[in-house]
């Protein structure tokens, strides 16, 4: 079993587990339960029986489902941990939902379209590792990307917040139509719950490191990208200031760790 393989495996092993220590609806339990037993034998099956082409993009699956499986654990948020992420939003924006109101149309419209499309990046990380042909540094990759991903997803078992759009009012934004366009995703295709390390900082980060180890002029040409994903993230208020710190941490972190570990 590869690196990343293991890593997916034992996150949804967690999932198995982890639902029976909580305090969660009898319904939620089974779930995430299921969900995690379902996972662990697709990971099994995919690592002993699938070709290589199909093992070097599965660990995108798994982050995606990670993601969905993550958000069956909010229960009820931390409001004393809500009020303080926002207390340091109002310390360091002032006033959150006008703080950018009179930046340029033009850079809020970017900064919407690259958070409306930073999932598009972790596909597309590999996509160009593949393109150079260096699709053997798949596990390399995921191993990096993917534990970054799941180390955002799995706090919300313990630290379960709500992200600011939905306790805030709506932001100004001379973006109008497209941050409106982002509220619907958020709305529909998200869970809902804040990732605390933000998920959006650390993968972007993370893929940007990864791809920066086989060809560091794309990993440079991504690195700006990458951080154009935080800094939308508190534009939007689709993250506290706190999350993309701690996401930025976590990347460097899981990056600096793989590097010592040799994986």
């Amino acid at each position: 079993m590869r690196s990343s393989e293991a890593l997916a495996f034992w996150y949804f092993a967690g999932c198995v587990v982890v639902p029976w220590l909580r305090p969660l609806p009898a319904i939620r339990r089974t779930q995430i339960a299921i969900a995690g037993a379902a996972m662990c034998a697709a990971i099994l099956a995919v690592s002993h029986h699938a070709p290589t082409v199909v093992r070097d993009w599965a660990p995108g699956a798994s982050i995606l489902v990670g993601y969905y499986v993550s958000g069956w654990f909010f229960v009820r948020p931390a409001v004393d941990v809500e009020r303080w992420l926002l207390s340091w939003d109002r310390r360091l924006l002032g006033d959150p939902p006008t703080r950018f109101a009179r930046w340029p149309r033009a850079l809020l419209a970017y900064l919407d379209l690259v958070y409306m499309g930073c999932f598009l990046l972790v596909p597309a990380g590999f996509a160009m590792l593949t393109a150079i042909g260096r699709a053997d540094r798949a596990d390399r990759y995921w191993t990096i990307v993917s534990a970054a991903e799941f180390g955002a997803f799995a706090p919300l078992v313990l630290v379960q917040t709500r992200p600011p759009w939905i306790l805030e009012r709506k932001v100004e934004s001379a973006s109008r139509t497209l941050h409106r366009a982002v509220s619907l995703m958020l709305e529909h295709f998200t869970i809902r719950a804040n990732t605390f390390p933000s998920g959006h900082v650390a993968g972007s980060l993370a893929v940007a490191f990864a791809v920066a180890e086989v060809s560091p002029s794309i990993g440079i040409a991504l690195l700006p990208l990458a951080i154009s994903i935080a800094i939308a993230t508190v534009v939007g208020r689709y993250h506290y200031v706190i999350d993309g710190i701690a996401g930025a941490v976590l990347a460097v972190a899981v990056w600096t760790l793989a590097r010592l570990a040799g994986v």
